[in-house]
């Protein structure tokens, strides 16, 4: 038998990686894992923790508008580096954390950039290390368009790192990123363009709460342009100037390009290995993560397939217990709750409706949009809107979707009973908690 310094080596510490990491070293393996910067990766240091901490400062500023209503004399002052430096000291806290959970887990914790030398053996920092198998959990990275002026294009990374605010910013991207930094802005006071190649925002969602959420997003003020792109970047002064196909040119204190991830695998040196690697250059594997190299397996965003954070986690269980573990822990892709965290708050779990009709015979739709009790004495006119997608060849609710205040958490419950196959008339028979949102779910009727 070949002795390797590992049984595993882990590339990545972001929150696939981690996990995957300290379970194996639990149930016995030999773990290490090496990483270039932060640990817990994009989610933990530019992504769903800061961008939440920020979206619940901005929220505020609805919040303080709809105190007047209820006798509440406000007036409000906002400071950004206050924001930004309470966040800072939150994502280093984290960060600690995640290094202590893996130091108690037994893991060596390694810095620099790794290269894969062959199936067994790494180069990180100038040392080589072996393991029986080798796990890539190097998640993604900001695409930037290949554009005339592209170096001066931003990403959202540069978003948590801001030491003022923007007066003009212009949001390239209509997907969760750019809505959710675009909307944070927005009611921050920044001036606030959308410009979207698409028909719509939010490809892939179902199509009433896209159009829903648009309206809203647009009485909030923020400009969406449809059907357009930015054609080339130019620097003017102290801003810059973005030339859209339409032939009409935008300026801009903060051009953020927010058009998608794609994986992280430059310089891995996994083609040289021939790992089979998909059309956006995302690690192909099987249903237990190994690639094509028996020995090398990857989870999270590197592998191109669903990129939110609690699925890179799973995964990461899931291929720390099948090859280190006893179990397994399968992951039904077919019913993920995700949320966008702008303003309004948009959540859905299972399917679209349009998706419903291309698997089901027959389609039952259960929709309503309505105020919610909190806006009754607000001068705000945000609505609120719930829908459900029913199979009607055997009751099942496929889908259920929300807009509004408080979707993510409501979603996140009813994602309980969508996975364990709830029918509308189970919906129909549980008593709702009156006065709120959520009861909506099962009052719907028509």
């Amino acid at each position: 038998m070949t002795d390797y310094d590992y049984d595993l080596f882990v590339v990545g510490a972001g929150s696939g990686g981690v996990r995957a990491a300290r379970v194996a070293a639990e149930l016995g393996a030999t773990v290490a894992i090496g990483e270039t910067d932060r640990m817990g990766g994009t989610c933990v240091n530019v992504g769903c923790i800061p961008k939440k901490l920020f979206v619940y400062g901005s929220h505020f500023a609805y919040d303080l508008d709809d105190a007047r209503g209820y006798g509440w004399s406000t007036q409000p002052t906002f400071d950004w580096l206050t924001l930004k430096e309470n966040k800072d000291r939150e994502i280093v806290r984290l960060n600690g954390i995640y290094e202590n959970l893996l130091a108690r887990a037994g893991v060596e914790i390694l810095r620099g950039r790794v290269r894969l030398l062959d199936a067994h053996r790494i180069e990180i920092a100038g040392v080589q290390r072996s393991a029986e198998r080798i796990l890539i959990a190097t998640g993604g990275k900001a695409i930037v368009p290949d554009i005339p002026g592209r170096e001066h294009a931003l990403t959202s990374d540069a978003v948590f790192s801001l030491e003022a605010l923007p007066r003009q910013m212009m949001v390239v991207g209509a997907g969760y990123v750019a809505l959710e930094l675009g909307s944070m802005c927005c009611a921050l006071g920044v001036d606030v363009t959308v410009v979207h190649r698409g028909e719509e925002i939010l490809r892939g969602f179902d199509h009433d709460l896209r159009c829903h959420l648009h309206a809203e997003l647009e009485a909030k003020g923020m400009r969406i342009l449809l059907e357009t792109q930015v054609t080339e970047l130019r620097k003017k002064g102290s801003a810059f100037e973005a030339e859209l196909d339409s032939g009409d040119v935008l300026e801009t204190d903060f051009p953020l390009f927010a058009v998608g991830r794609e994986p992280n695998v430059e310089g891995l040196g996994l083609q040289e290995l021939g790992v089979e690697l998909g059309q956006r250059g995302g690690i192909v594997v099987d249903e237990n993560y190994s690639s094509s190299v028996p020995s090398i397996h990857a989870v999270g965003d590197v592998i191109d397939h669903i990129q939110l954070t609690p699925v890179a986690v799973a995964e990461g269980m899931h291929f720390a217990h099948h090859f280190y573990g006893e179990g397994e822990h399968r992951i039904d892709y077919l019913s993920i709750p995700t949320a966008v965290f702008c303003q309004p708050e948009l959540a859905t779990v299972g399917l679209t409706e349009k998706e419903a009709w291309h698997r089901c015979q027959d389609v039952r739709v259960y929709k309503s949009v309505f105020t919610p009790l909190k806006l009754a004495l607000s001068e705000r006119k945000e609505q609120t809107i719930v829908k459900l997608v029913v199979d009607a060849s055997d009751d099942r609710v496929l889908g259920c979707h929300m807009a509004g205040h408080g979707a993510a958490e409501i979603i996140q419950g009813l994602a309980v009973a969508i996975k364990a196959g709830a029918t509308k008339a189970q919906f129909d028979a549980t008593i709702g908690i009156h006065p709120t949102a959520a009861e909506e779910f099962v009052t719907l009727r028509s």
